[in-house]
């Protein structure tokens, strides 16, 4: 791209659900933005705490123009920032800043990302940990195994970006072009693997990168296994579930655009499976059998969803 960046372009998208003290954090942190985005979106995914009246009460101090959307039903993240993007994109706006509830955003941190829109399409910043530390995100996914590769370099040289062909919604930096040409980002995931399949998507129209930019803060304290630059973090039985039933889904994109390959794949899934078992006994510390239960009903429902030739993968969005 060539274009010089307005920050008055941009949308900032947060999804929340049931965490209003952190939303709050969030909302107030874009108050501090210099330069500040054109609009803040939020979708709440119909909580049942207060907050709406946070939302209400903290609209007026974010200095921008704020659009609260709230859901019927809990849609997870996946349905969550699929109708973020759509809102934001009924805005027109020409940036899409996704994120979740627990993380601020740095003051320069618009300032930051959009110094890098005259060149790319796709962009990832960089985020700091709950403690202060750096967070370093896997940005490099075998597209065979359908996992991330974790010995991908955490470093940057003089350029100050690597390639990626994954994406995560914490802090995606989008431009509405890319978004019409690979549509909404899949519900169906609910949670997990749906910001990873669509970075997946967006690397094969475009150079997608992760800059050396910090521009987020995360709120939130996750236990984790702490393996010097990379962490593995704690997880739910529910997140269980979805980490293996949806590997299913990820085999009808990775399909659709000629990236399947059975063996390879079935590899990763029993990799997957693997890190799941070591999560449960490194870093939470127990191996119940619900969450043991979880594993397998995800792994089974996964191969189901994979052998279901009426799925059809997200369309590109219309004029």
């Amino acid at each position: 791209m060539s274009t010089s960046f307005d920050p008055a372009s941009a949308t900032i998208v947060i999804v929340t659900f049931n965490r209003s003290a952190l939303l709050g954090r969030a909302l107030a942190s874009i108050g501090t933005m210099d330069p500040k985005p054109g609009h803040v979106v939020v979708i709440d995914n119909a909580s049942p705490d207060d907050t709406p009246e946070v939302v209400e009460r903290l609209s007026p101090e974010t200095g921008t123009e704020v659009v609260y959307r709230r859901l019927e039903t809990n849609t997870g993240g996946a349905g969550g920032f699929s109708a973020g993007m759509e809102t934001a994109y009924e805005l027109g706006s020409e940036w899409i800043w996704l994120m979740d509830d627990d993380v601020e955003v740095l003051p320069d941190g618009l300032e930051r990302m959009g110094a890098w829109a005259p060149k790319f399409r796709h962009i990832q910043g960089r985020r700091y940990d709950y403690d202060g530390s750096e967070f370093y995100w896997q940005y490099r996914v075998s597209t065979s195994l359908g996992i991330p590769i974790p010995f991908a370099p955490a470093g940057f040289d003089d350029s100050g970006y690597r390639e990626m062909n994954s994406g995560c919604f914490e802090g995606m930096f989008i431009h509405r072009s890319l978004v019409k040409e690979l549509g909404l980002p899949d519900p169906r995931f609910f949670i997990y693997w749906d910001d990873t399949i669509y970075g997946y998507l967006a690397s094969r129209r475009t150079p997608c990168v992760i800059v050396d930019e910090f521009v987020l803060q995360r709120t939130r304290e996750i236990k984790q296994w702490d393996m010097g630059t990379r962490h593995l973090n704690a997880s739910s039985d529910m997140y269980r579930y979805y980490i293996m039933r949806n590997r299913g889904i990820m085999a009808h994109y990775y399909r659709a655009h000629g990236d399947y390959r059975p063996l390879m794949f079935a590899i990763g899934t029993a990799a997957t499976f693997s890190k799941e078992l070591i999560r449960l006994a490194f870093v939470e510390r127990r191996i119940t059998k619900k969450g043991w239960g979880n594993l397998w009903r995800g792994m089974r429902d996964g191969f189901a969803l994979a052998s279901d030739k009426s799925f059809e993968i997200m369309a590109p969005l219309a004029d």
